[in-house]
């Protein structure tokens, strides 16, 4: 989402040391050393696809669900498949395009690193969004209707808008697409999930723009701007909305007992619905307390460090926005689901970093 988005194997004659790797007959070290190039392989790759990201993808395809009225199914696993793929086609595709400019400004990074190879990368994205475009043809035409543009914003965003004033805006179009592919898979509809969509994305669009600065710092005015956001998107994902009114017909005269007998009685919210507001609105506070600290840290000083922990807590923050928006559709085992990615997340996001 922010600003993302191995060595092969050697093949053809090998060398006597090699040999012995191979095989496993030389000294003892030399198996514990091909396992440790294996693991420094894997780290490479862990590091160029953000894995611990990948957690704040499955809420996207579940919420746009919960947001039609319907549980998951099995075509909303397939839209899940679906985005996880492209997620990650555009993490590799992302560091394949920047591989110059983080050779200068984050050298440690797998590719200017050397320790995965550009190819490689490049290879790898275009085999996720193939693979992402045929999961979502498996869900059927509506869904796929949606991941084509979606893949299609992926790879603009990567090779050209990222560095216009147009990049947080596809940003946030991208997430908000990847919703409307849960929706649009579970059941062939997307117009009852476009509100939660235009939410997240507006939630990505804050994060997107505080990343543009990670690496330099830069003004507090963005980090600023998310908080307001947040803020914002808080208070509308949190506000009840009033159930609907009974009766029907033109309205008795509002005069004596036959007003007082006609009058729309109050309506009443059944434990059921009570129970969905209440874990709406604690899962939205859990939304806005996941990034108002780190934020407000960002604006007061605007460094690189400072700022990628602001854009971190920014993308683990979607797993609670995507529980809060299932919740307030009143999509209640949803959310919880979604909300039980969060701690996975940040775990994860403790040895690979999702910036």
């Amino acid at each position: 989402m922010v600003s993302g988005a191995g060595g092969a194997v050697a093949s053809g004659s090998v060398s006597g040391s090699d040999r012995g790797v191979v095989s496993g007959v030389a000294d003892g070290t030399a198996p514990c050393a091909c396992a440790g190039r294996r693991s420094r392989r894997s780290r490479a790759w862990a590091e160029l696809l953000r894995l611990p990201a990948l957690f704040s993808v499955p809420g996207d395809a579940l919420a746009g669900a919960a947001a039609t009225g319907s549980a998951p199914g099995s075509r909303t696993l397939l839209a899940i498949g679906s985005s996880l793929c492209l997620y990650e086609a555009g993490m590799a595709l992302n560091d394949w395009a920047d591989r110059d400019i983080d050779a200068v400004e984050r050298p440690h990074r797998p590719l200017p690193s050397g320790r995965v190879r550009p190819a490689a990368a490049l290879t790898a994205a275009c085999a996720l969004t193939g693979a992402g475009l045929a999961l979502a043809a498996r869900a059927g035409r509506p869904a796929l209707a949606v991941a084509a543009p979606l893949a299609a914003t992926v790879w603009a965003y990567d090779l050209g808008l990222k560095h216009t004033p147009a990049g947080p805006v596809a940003m946030g179009a991208a997430r908000g697409l990847d919703l409307l592919l849960g929706a649009a898979a579970t059941t062939g509809r997307t117009r009852p999930a476009l509100p939660s969509a235009a939410l997240l994305g507006t939630h990505t669009l804050a994060v997107t723009t505080v990343s543009r600065q990670e690496a330099r710092g830069g003004s507090p005015l963005a980090p600023l701007a998310a908080l307001a956001t947040t803020a914002l998107l808080t208070r509308q994902v949190t506000r009840r909305s009033a159930p609907p009114t009974r009766g029907h017909g033109a309205p008795a005269k509002k005069t004596g007992t036959a007003h007082a007998l006609t009058r729309p009685r109050r309506p009443t919210r059944n434990p059921a619905q009570e129970s969905a507001a209440l874990l709406t609105t604690a899962l939205g506070a859990a939304y806005a307390a996941t990034t108002a600290r780190p934020y407000f840290h960002a604006a007061l000083n605007p460094s690189p460090p400072l700022t990628q922990r602001a854009v971190g807590a920014g993308i683990r923050a979607t797993i609670p926005l995507q529980a809060t928006l299932a919740a307030r559709s009143r999509g209640t085992a949803t959310a919880l689901l979604i909300a039980a990615l969060a701690p996975l997340g940040a775990r994860f996001a403790k040895k690979v970093s999702v910036t």
